[in-house]
C-alpha cells in the first residue's frame, strides 16, 4: 500500500458531521432547545401575529431541516398494450 495521498474510502463521509459539530448539536438538544425549534418558534409567533411574510421567511430557512429536497428520477417504463389520446382544444371553432 501506498505511503501518503487520498485513498478510495479513507476519511469521513462528504455531508457527515464532524465530531466537533456533532458534540455542539448534541449539547444543544441535550439542554433543551436547539437552533431549529427556535427558528419553528418564531415562525409560529410571527404567523399568529398576521405577520405572513416574516413567517414565510423563517419557514423558508427552516424547511431543508425539515423536508428533504426532491430529486429527478429517470422513468424507464414499457407499456403493453395500446393507448388512446383525443385532442381537446380550449378553443374548438379556431
Amino acid at each position: 500500500m501506498p505511503h501518503g495521498g487520498a485513498r478510495p474510502g479513507a476519511g469521513r463521509k462528504k455531508g457527515s458531521a464532524s465530531a466537533r459539530t456533532r458534540a455542539i448539536a448534541d449539547k444543544a438538544a441535550a439542554e433543551g432547545i436547539t437552533p431549529l425549534e427556535v427558528m419553528l418558534e418564531a415562525m409560529r409567533e410571527a404567523y399568529d401575529a398576521g405577520e405572513l411574510r416574516d413567517a414565510a421567511m423563517i419557514a423558508e430557512r427552516a424547511a431543508p431541516y425539515i423536508h428533504p429536497r426532491l430529486s429527478s428520477v429517470n422513468a424507464n417504463a414499457t407499456i403493453a398494450g395500446s393507448m388512446q389520446f383525443e385532442i381537446v382544444s380550449m378553443f374548438p371553432d379556431a
